[in-house]
């Protein structure tokens, strides 16, 4: 663990211990359920971010492709009659092909990542709504899938499944980019993409890689937030959620320009974000303020950030001028 990721855990804590001495009631053990389910939920989204960001791309259309792939997820299996099992990994696929979509436009056309996922924003939005006809997905009255609601919306032991699979998917993600060569490649590119390319890394086809990886775990937090909400209106459902993605990854330490930044650190930034959205949820405060407090997370975030890559670079410099200092004084 970094020292970041530690000063998170550390910040963590102290939310948690302050929000519990003001309202006992965060530390109910429903509230703690219902606070990790979302943790679960969101987490997985982060993730899929984080290794977009980490390359010095974005991706803005998370919000719009878990409404898209959620409604198509339930069309398929509570109206088309399409098994779960069928219907579950057919939906991974199509995130899958999203993100490969992406990666091609964005590493092959040379366009923006910023440009790219915006347009995919409007485009997945509209689509959704066009194929419920501006209307609302869900299930009908008595329409149930036991295994499948174990599944997403289950718990065991009395701990969400969701958070679960969170940690499941963490582990997984955390040896891909930490213990893997396609983690160091991710890293290089990050850092300088041409220095990665003269290097013999072939960034073309490894930033595609992390534009699936975002599609299909986007794809899988679609289907848990489907199963979560059980009625989705594709004019709202999923909206604003990249902004908790990127935030989530900023607070974890992934810095915006790229190459910087651990699994565990996303981790931590989801928890406090949801454990800030249930703060203002216990001490009352009005609602529209959610977005305010995201807003200030995500430029406190960056701002801390920014200062911290000034500072480390004004203690390398300055430990460089005393070994130089200390080296012509020996000759």
């Amino acid at each position: 663990m970094s020292k970041k990721d530690l000063g998170l855990l550390i910040l963590i804590l102290v939310v948690g211990a302050v929000v519990a001495i003001i309202n006992p009631r965060f530390l109910l053990p429903i509230n703690l359920a219902n606070t990790s389910n979302l943790i679960g939920l969101f987490g997985i989204l982060a993730i899929g971010q984080a290794f977009v960001i980490i390359t010095g791309g974005i991706e803005l259309s998370v919000g719009s492709v878990v409404a898209l792939l959620g409604v198509l997820f339930v069309d398929f299996i509570a109206t088309r009659g399409m098994a779960w099992p069928v219907a579950l990994p057919l939906i991974l696929l199509l995130g899958g092909i999203i993100g490969l979509a992406h990666g091609w436009l964005i590493t092959r056309l040379k366009l923006q990542p910023f440009v790219v996922t915006l347009c995919g924003l409007l485009i997945y939005r509209g689509v959704a709504r066009f194929y419920t006809a501006d209307g609302t997905a869900g299930f009908a009255f008595g329409q149930n899938f036991p295994e499948l609601e174990f599944l997403t919306a289950g718990r065991s032991y009395g701990v969400p499944n969701s958070f679960i699979a969170l940690i499941v998917i963490a582990i997984v993600m955390w040896v891909v980019l930490h213990r893997s060569v396609f983690g160091r490649y991710l890293y290089a590119i990050g850092k300088n993409e041409e220095a990665a390319q003269y290097s013999g890394i072939r960034t073309g086809r490894v930033v595609m890689a992390a534009y699936v990886i975002c599609g299909v775990l986007t794809a899988l937090s679609a289907i848990y937030f489907a199963m979560y909400t059980r009625s989705i209106s594709p004019a709202s459902h999923g909206q604003f959620y990249e902004l908790y993605a990127i935030a989530a990854a900023v607070l974890g330490g992934f810095s915006l320009r790229g190459g910087e930044g651990s699994l565990i650190g996303v981790i931590l930034g989801t928890v406090l974000l949801q454990e800030l959205q249930n703060l203002v949820n216990l001490l009352g405060i009005p609602s529209s303020l959610n977005f305010a407090v995201m807003g200030g997370v995500i430029l406190i975030g960056v701002l801390v950030d920014q200062q911290w890559g000034v500072f480390r670079e004004r203690r390398l410099m300055l430990e460089a001028t005393r070994k130089g200092a200390a080296g012509a004084a020996a000759e």
